[in-house]
C-alpha cells in the first residue's frame, strides 16, 4: 500500500461530525486566548482531549507545555508541533466568538494549529491498523516571546520521550485557504528584539532650555534608525528593523527625564544580523550624545529567535504526501519568509530534519479581489492584527489534512498479519 493509499484511508475519517466537533474546539480556543507561560485553560482542554483518544499525555513541560505521545508498535517517531500562545492585541474582528479576554486575542492563529493537530491525532489514533511508530504530539507554549521550545527542549523534553526522527508543523497565515505554502532551506528570518532607554533631564513644558528632552532625542532616534536598512545593508541582502513602541512622559505640560523604543530586527545572515545590532547601538548611543544626554542609553535584549531552516530532503517527502492528497497545484513557494519562529529549536537540539509550512487561512475569493485590486496589504488582514480572522472552512480540514498526510509520509506500514 502507497503512502498515498494510507493517507486516504486514514482522511476518511474526517467527516462532518469531526469537522463539527473541531470547528466548535476552535471556537472555543478563540474565544479563551491565554498569554504566553499563562496557557493554563488552553494546556487543560488539550490534555483532555488527546487523553480522550488514547494518547498518553504529561502537562507542564517547559511550564505549561504539553505532550501527548501515541506509541503504534516499532517505527519512526514523528514529531507534530502545535503552539498554542495567543498575543497582547485587542480583537476587532466583530466574530460571534471573538474572545472574551479583554486585550488578549489569538491574533496570530495558533488556535488554529491546536486545533487542526488535535484532528490529525484523532485519525491517527482511529486507524491504527494503517501506520506504526510513534506520534508524539507538541502542544508549545511562548511561541510568541521566542521562549517555549527552548523551555521545552531544556526540560529534558527528548530524555523523557525519546529524539523523533523527524520535526512537522505549520502557520496558518493569509494567503488563500485550501493552499499550502513551503520554502525549503532558510525558510523564517532571525529575530532581535530590543529594548532602550533613553535617560534626558525633565523640566516644565514651558521651560525646554532647562531640560534634556528624551522625546525629542527618541524621535531622533526613531527616524535614524530608518537608515540602517536603506543606507548601510547591501540591496542584495534582506533585513528589517522596526521601532514597535516609543513611551515617554505623562502630561502635556511635563517634559519627562526618559523615554523607551522597543525595536524588533529581522536578518537572514550572521553577518547581516552583526551589521545591524551595530549599526543599532552606534545611532542610539550617537543621537544621546548629540542631544548632551547625560547618561548613557541602556540597551538589553527582551528575546531573540534563531534562523529557521527547512530540510530540503524533508521538504520533498513531505510536500510529495501533502500533494497527493490536497492537490499538487495546490502547493506554492511563497520564498523565505520576514516572520520568526522557534520551531527548528525542536529541530536543530535533536540534530533531525524539519519541514515547516504555511496554512492557507484566508477567504479565496475575497483575496483574489484584493490581488486584483492591488489593495491586498490593506483588504487582507495580516497575523498580529486585530482584524485576523482565518475562514474556518477549508482552513481547518486543509490543516487537519495536511498534517495528517505529513505524519503518514514519516511513520512506518502497517505490520502485516502474522
Amino acid at each position: 500500500m502507497t503512502t498515498r493509499d494510507t493517507a486516504q484511508r486514514l482522511l476518511a475519517g474526517l467527516d462532518a461530525t469531526l469537522t463539527q466537533d473541531l470547528e466548535a474546539l476552535y471556537q472555543d480556543l478563540h474565544a479563551h486566548p491565554e498569554l504566553s507561560f499563562e496557557e493554563h485553560r488552553t494546556a487543560a482542554e488539550v490534555s483532555r482531549r488527546a487523553r480522550h483518544l488514547g494518547y498518553e499525555v504529561i502537562e507542564g513541560v517547559g511550564r505549561t507545555g504539553v505532550v501527548a505521545e501515541l506509541v503504534n508498535g516499532q517505527g519512526p517517531t514523528v514529531l507534530l508541533r502545535a503552539d498554542f500562545d495567543a498575543l497582547p492585541v485587542t480583537e476587532r474582528t466583530g466574530l460571534p466568538y471573538a474572545s472574551k479576554n479583554e486585550g488578549v486575542m489569538h491574533a496570530c492563529g495558533h488556535d488554529v494549529h491546536v486545533t487542526c493537530l488535535l484532528g490529525a491525532m484523532a485519525l491517527l489514533a482511529g486507524a491504527r491498523d494503517q501506520w506504526s511508530g510513534t506520534v508524539l504530539a507538541v502542544f508549545q507554549p511562548a511561541e510568541e516571546i521566542g521562549q517555549g521550545a527552548q523551555a521545552m527542549v531544556d526540560d529534558n523534553l527528548y530524555a523523557r520521550f525519546g529524539t523523533p526522527d523527524v520535526v512537522l508543523g505549520q502557520h496558518v497565515m493569509s494567503i488563500p485557504a485550501g493552499t499550502i505554502a513551503c520554502h525549503p532551506g532558510l525558510a523564517f528570518a532571525a529575530t532581535d528584539a530590543l529594548k532602550v532607554r533613553m535617560f534626558g533631564r525633565g523640566a516644565h513644558a514651558s521651560m525646554p532650555e532647562a531640560a534634556i528632552d528624551p522625546v525629542v532625542m527618541a524621535a531622533s532616534t526613531v527616524m535614524r534608525l530608518q537608515t540602517v536598512v536603506s543606507r548601510e545593508i547591501a540591496s542584495m541582502d534582506r533585513a528589517v528593523v522596526t521601532v514597535g513602541a516609543l513611551q515617554a512622559g505623562t502630561k502635556d505640560n511635563i517634559i519627562p527625564d526618559e523615554a523607551e523604543l522597543q525595536l524588533n530586527i529581522r536578518t537572514y545572515t550572521p553577518q547581516v544580523r552583526a551589521a545591524v545590532l551595530g549599526a543599532v547601538e552606534r545611532i542610539v548611543r550617537g543621537e544621546a550624545a548629540a542631544a548632551g544626554a547625560q547618561r548613557d542609553p541602556e540597551i538589553s535584549t527582551m528575546h531573540t529567535f534563531p534562523l529557521m531552516v527547512n530540510d530540503e530532503d524533508a521538504c520533498a517527502r513531505t510536500l510529495a504526501a501533502i500533494g497527493d492528497v490536497v492537490g499538487h497545484d495546490r502547493l506554492t513557494d511563497l520564498g523565505a519568509s520576514s516572520g520568526s519562529e522557534d520551531v527548528g529549536i525542536f529541530g536543530t537540539s535533536a540534530n533531525v530534519p524539519v519541514c515547516y509550512w504555511l496554512l492557507g487561512g484566508t477567504d479565496p475569493d475575497a483575496y483574489a479581489k484584493a490581488e486584483a485590486a492591488g489593495t491586498r496589504n490593506r483588504d487582507i488582514p495580516q497575523n498580529h492584527s486585530p482584524f485576523f480572522a482565518p475562514v474556518m472552512r477549508p482552513t481547518l480540514t486543509n490543516g487537519v489534512t495536511a498534517l495528517t498526510a505529513a505524519a503518514v509520509a514519516w511513520l512506518g506500514p502497517a505490520p502485516r498479519p502474522a
